[in-house]
């Protein structure tokens, strides 16, 4: 066996499904941590701001995120490597893009261009999307051998359309 191949840090795909879901809970919940605490700071029009970015994360969500995160665990459920790397949650362009948004955000939060009034709706409006995609990869892990017999994954709790 190759010394790569020893020291390289596996795990099961199941498991890989769990270290996603709570990569993506720990995001989702810094960023509505951060942003609902730059609400408070400024209490101008906060019903207005929160329900601002309440709908928009969730409209951010059905957009983009649920396909992006359905897409991540069926990658995870397919892979061809019984143990892959603990790493390999996210592909090589989503942890190009993740460092360009961590990057851009901490940019945006310590440069003062953008008043913290405005960047906790961005801030809340990320972090909806991102909680509730890592919902997906909590069920995704739980129920993951129904999974792989019906290949596909349909979530009754978190729908990317509303019934």
């Amino acid at each position: 066996m190759k010394l790569i191949q020893l020291l390289k840090p596996g795990t099961s795909r199941r498991n890989l499904l769990f270290i996603a879901a709570v990569v993506w809970t720990f995001a989702g919940g810094m960023l509505l941590t951060r942003g609902i605490l730059m609400m408070g700071i400024d209490k101008d029009f906060l019903i207005a701001r929160i329900v601002i970015s309440i709908v928009s994360g969730r409209l951010f969500y059905m957009i983009l995120f649920s396909r992006i995160s359905k897409k991540h665990a069926l990658r995870i459920i397919h892979l061809t490597n019984d143990r892959p790397c603990i790493f390999s949650f996210f592909n090589l362009r989503s942890y190009m893009m993740m460092t360009f948004m961590i990057s851009f955000g901490i940019f945006l939060r310590t440069s003062g261009i953008v008043q913290p009034f405005y960047l906790s709706i961005l801030y809340v409006t990320m972090g909806i999307p991102l909680f509730v995609s890592s919902l997906l990869f909590y069920y995704s892990g739980i129920n993951y051998q129904s999974i792989v017999r019906k290949k596909t994954i349909t979530c009754p709790i978190i729908q990317s359309k509303p019934n």
